[in-house]
């Protein structure tokens, strides 16, 4: 299979970008379309043919549920049953973070069909907050299931060029509609009634903080189970070893613990690229990259996590060490990717 790139340079080259992959997903094809977070790998959402070629094409296990993309706000009550003790909450949530990078996992009507949710009775929906994606859903008209666009357990992307590398000859189209704004999956959030007021429980950290979230309810961050969620996960990106360069990582908590070994090369992910850190004059390092240099702004280091995990990956190296970020907002989603993609974690 030859993969096609769709453009969308000119008004022209999206209007006949937005017909083309409408068909696709209409005839039960995949598409790799942009999001503001990373690249997702969609299909029609009602036809579990085209879902399960989503799993084949990612080479990604079938209990591991996806995300349902919606059309429209309104389009949650055809998919979710939400339950009148917590929809006040629930709307609230939509009327302020949709469209944007926060999934809400509720419970499943049954037009969603197993595939999708893993079996589970839950379903994970968000509204896209970019403009090529949501023309292509309005036009579709339906819900679209749409995981990030990479091979299971692999870096996400966050540019065409980025899926095309590790999904080239596998899908059919790529719809190139530039670099994605936010660089991490969405925040995703189970609502639920708590005692005095809702919990918010965070299943996975993302772009929509626990700061923003605290004035809708109790924010709670989910317990890891480990043995539960590496046979069923209660929602995308839940499962231990994920977002992985083929590159060994290591994420560094004290750099007094770091021993490089004779002939090895070794390659630094920096947070703010400062000596003062006690990182950057460690080693001699073959190649260092930086998060967000100088200002050290970890809304600017998760944008740039991916891409510079990703270039790191492409340079050879024998392992890449990485530098703690603070674990807070954003921070907080950059450290869950980082410990998901360590071989081994040392700590202080």
């Amino acid at each position: 299979m030859e993969t096609e790139i769709l453009r969308t340079d000119t008004e022209q080259d999206t209007n006949e970008t937005v017909r083309s992959a409408v068909g696709a997903l209409q005839s039960g094809q995949l598409i790799a379309l942009p999001t503001e977070t990373v690249y997702g790998l969609a299909a029609d959402a009602l036809n579990p043919e085209a879902v399960e070629s989503i799993f084949a094409a990612k080479e990604r296990p079938l209990f591991d549920p996806l995300i349902v993309h919606l059309p429209h706000k309104d389009a949650v009550r055809d998919v979710a049953d939400i339950p009148e003790e917590i929809q006040k909450t629930v709307t609230q949530l939509i009327e302020t973070f949709w469209p944007g990078p926060l999934t809400l996992v509720l419970p499943r009507r049954p037009i969603i069909p197993d595939i999708v949710t893993g079996g589970l009775p839950t379903v994970a929906v968000r509204q896209c907050d970019h403009p090529v994606f949501h023309r292509i859903l309005r036009n579709f008209g339906g819900p679209v299931a749409a995981p990030s666009a990479n091979l299971f357990g692999l870096l996400s992307p966050t540019s065409a060029q980025a899926v095309l590398d590790q999904l080239g000859g596998r899908i059919p189209f790529i719809v190139d509609g530039g670099a994605c704004s936010q660089g991490l999956e969405s925040t995703i959030v189970r609502v639920q009634p708590g005692e005095h007021k809702p919990e918010l429980v965070i299943l996975r950290p993302g772009p929509v903080t626990e700061i923003d979230l605290k004035k809708f309810g109790k924010v709670i961050f989910a317990e890891r189970n480990t043995e539960v969620e590496e046979s069923a996960p209660e929602a995308p990106g839940m499962l231990e070893n994920h977002y992985a360069p083929r590159t060994a990582l290591r994420l560094l908590s004290d750099p007094a613990q770091f021993h490089p070994e004779e002939g090895k090369r070794y390659a630094l992910l920096s947070y703010r690229g400062q000596p003062k850190d006690g990182y950057l004059d460690l080693h001699d390092w073959d190649e260092v990259v930086v998060l967000s240099p100088g200002s050290g702004r970890v809304a600017e280091a998760g944008i740039r996590l991916f891409h510079l995990m990703r270039q790191l990956d492409q340079g050879g190296f024998d392992e890449i060490i990485a530098e703690p970020v603070p674990d807070r907002g954003v921070g907080k989603a950059i450290l869950d990717k980082l410990r998901k993609a360590a071989v081994k974690e040392l700590n202080a």
